[in-house]
């Protein structure tokens, strides 16, 4: 049996070397090149069964790498990996035709399952599209989960199915319904945004669908609802677990047939509306309690979307740092501020409720009201400076632990427990020693220890009491 051929280029050297040896060792017949136009010219020769190429290379970047190589072989599986992941590079490189993208570093067992799934799939196909011009955006995000994000919003370029996005208050979802509608075959429509919690009950079904002329008190002409507005674009229903039941039923009925009248009216009204649902609540648990319609949750959870908390995240908080001191400097017309090292390393620690949403509101204070061009942690909002309490819950350590091992996951750190082990004993030892004013007897029986296990503790930890 003919051994796949895999063919890697990317313009560092171990990482070819990485990536060789490991898919040669599973099994895979490799060939490496170290830029982009060297593979061209093989290609001319010869191809391979999958591709897996960098993204920045100097004289062939990966994405028009890609969009070279599906001209002559369209159902090639490309593979990209980068260290420069962000939204317009995933959207680009799935535009282009990419098989999946991956950021460095990489885990190599998901590069490894990820060429398998290449070689499943031969007969994938993604056509070079169209290009469209990226705006810029407020999702940012290296971190893993976030890469999720634009990996699902890549995809989905081609695409006018159903999304369901859920993420807590704050995450930034309206954001991710206006990237999957700017990089939709309906970019060119509108894309009309309706909270349904912030509209009372009685006025939902006259915003969605609109009224006649005298259908009430009031209506002194006829009012086009916002499907029509949205016609032939994308509708973002924020909150849709706030949507009252009969509204759910008449919104289902447009879903199923694509139909609807005016409120008032009695004349069919036929539209091509893409729906984008978000919420912040369990909607399976509501569809439980008889709150959501169960036949109207499945029309709109097509295809779901996950957007990850801020305290998930923290490697994350940097760039968004630095993109929200630079909106608010020019908005306020001042300098730019930056934050200090130790401040980042600490607003990494922190719970972060209201998430990119409240790290935005905190740049905006920040702004105008740190005292120096440097933010360190005493500038911070009285809420989340030093002490101040961030959670009822007397476990909260654990939150605050997590998000450091997280933090340094996503920078690739690896032997976390002979970072954290040390330390984490050491704050116990000291803090044992303390309340038992040095007797080290009795810190040993607070501990769970032996006295010498603890005397060597102390000595290894060089610890003075």
């Amino acid at each position: 049996m003919t051994q796949p051929t895999i063919w890697i280029v990317d313009d560092d050297s171990s990482i070819r070397w990485v990536i060789d040896r490991s898919l040669s060792q599973a099994g895979y017949s490799t060939k490496q090149f170290e830029n982009g136009s060297a593979l061209l010219s093989a290609l001319k020769a010869n191809h391979p069964d999958v591709i897996i190429s960098d993204i920045r290379m100097p004289d062939l970047d990966g994405i028009t790498l890609v969009k070279e190589v599906k001209v002559a072989y369209p159902n090639m599986p490309l593979i990209i990996i980068t260290a420069h992941s962000d939204l317009e590079n995933t959207i680009a490189s799935f535009e282009a035709g990419a098989f999946e993208y991956l950021s460095k570093p990489f885990d190599i067992d998901e590069l490894l399952e990820t060429t398998r799934h290449a070689l499943d799939q031969s007969s994938y196909q993604s056509e070079p599209t169209q290009n469209i011009s990226l705006t810029k955006t407020e999702l940012i995000g290296q971190s893993p989960a976030m890469q999720q994000v634009f990996k699902a919003i890549g995809r989905l370029t081609n695409s006018s199915a159903s999304v369901l996005i859920n993420g807590e208050s704050g995450t930034g979802k309206e954001l991710v319904a206006s990237a999957l509608h700017r990089h939709s075959p309906r970019k060119n429509g509108e894309f009309i945004a309706l909270n349904m919690a912030a509209l009372p009950g009685e006025l939902i079904e006259t915003e969605l669908f609109g009224h006649e002329r005298g259908a009430f008190t009031g209506a002194s002409a006829q009012r086009l609802g916002r499907f029509e507005q949205a016609n032939e674009g994308t509708l973002f229903l924020d909150e849709i677990g706030d949507m009252p039941i009969a509204a759910q039923t008449r919104l289902l009925r447009v879903l199923s047939n694509g139909a609807f009248y005016r409120v008032g009216g009695n004349r069919d009204i036929h539209v091509d509306v893409r729906i984008i649902a978000a919420t912040h609540q369990n909607l399976e648990k509501l569809v439980k309690e008889g709150r959501f319609r169960e036949d109207l949750y499945h029309r709109l959870n097509v295809i779901r979307i996950h957007i990850p908390p801020l305290r998930e995240r923290p490697s994350d908080i940097e760039a968004l740092c630095t993109r929200f001191l630079r909106n608010a400097a020019v908005e306020l017309t001042v300098e730019e501020k930056s934050v200090t090292p130790e401040t980042y390393t600490y607003m990494q620690t922190l719970d972060w409720p209201g998430n990119v949403r409240q790290l935005e509101n905190v740049c905006s204070w920040l702004t105008v009201m740190a005292p120096g061009q440097e933010v360190h942690i005493s500038d911070l909002p009285r809420e989340l400076s030093p002490g101040a309490p961030i959670s009822k819950d007397t476990n909260a350590w654990h939150d605050v632990l997590k998000s450091w091992a997280l933090s340094q996951l996503e920078k690739g750190e690896i032997s976390l427990l002979d970072t954290a082990v040390p330390v984490f004993e050491r704050a116990l030892i000291e803090a044992a020693l303390t309340v038992t004013s040095g007797r080290k007897n009795e810190a040993a029986k607070i501990l769970g220890w032996g006295r010498n296990t603890l005397s060597r503790k102390i000595r290894e930890l060089k610890i003075k009491y």
